[in-house]
């Protein structure tokens, strides 16, 4: 028998302390049997307008986010598919396996999700989760089913911990240390 899944997919790079809160407060929220955090393989919105940290890199750094947390799990799904990542191919292959899928959003992601591959068919295949940010409203979208999630209030980003991680300081506030050693120890840079 299928589960309820919520797919939480993204570049990752990196994962930071407001992915996890988000996963968490969705799960809790929307009684998901499990939320899976897929690292994407080729971001494809992104991979043209920035370098992106190779896709080994943002997985095991997933998994140092993830470890210890019940019900919250990583997947390599769209690296093992390879080439440009979909979330719409996602949802299909779940959904394939007989899973409900609930896509787990922040609200700045949810804003623009008319612009992802093949919208009208994805709109009408999940649920939104439309996880709470600082800084960014509840969007209003025509056609899409969309829950909010209120979550711990966490305001950080991807982009913010790379520049302090390329500034040389601190990011405690934004990333377990597990993941500050793997980025030091394997000398990421977003310089």
């Amino acid at each position: 028998m299928g589960q309820r899944i919520g797919l939480f997919g993204g570049t990752f790079d990196p994962p930071h302390t407001g992915h996890l809160a988000g996963a968490i407060a969705a799960r809790r929220a929307l009684g998901l049997d499990r939320v899976m955090l897929v690292v994407a393989n080729d971001p494809w919105q992104k991979s043209n307008q920035r370098p992106v940290t190779k896709a080994h890199h943002r997985l095991a750094m997933v998994r140092l986010l993830a470890e210890g947390f019940d019900g919250i799990e990583v997947s390599d799904l769209e690296i093992s598919r390879g080439g440009s990542s979909y979330t719409i191919d996602t949802v299909k292959e779940l959904r394939d396996g007989g899973h409900e899928v609930i896509l787990v959003v922040g609200a700045d992601a949810a804003a623009g999700l008319d612009s992802w591959d093949r919208s009208d068919e994805l709109r009408k295949l999940v649920e939104v989760a439309v996880v709470d940010r600082p800084g960014y409203l509840f969007p209003e979208l025509d056609g899409w089913r969309l829950n909010r999630v209120k979550a711990e209030s966490v305001d950080v980003s991807s982009s913010g911990v790379r520049d302090l991680v390329s500034g040389g300081a601190s990011t405690s506030d934004s990333i377990p240390s597990t993941i500050r050693s793997y980025i030091d120890l394997h000398r990421l840079d977003w310089s």
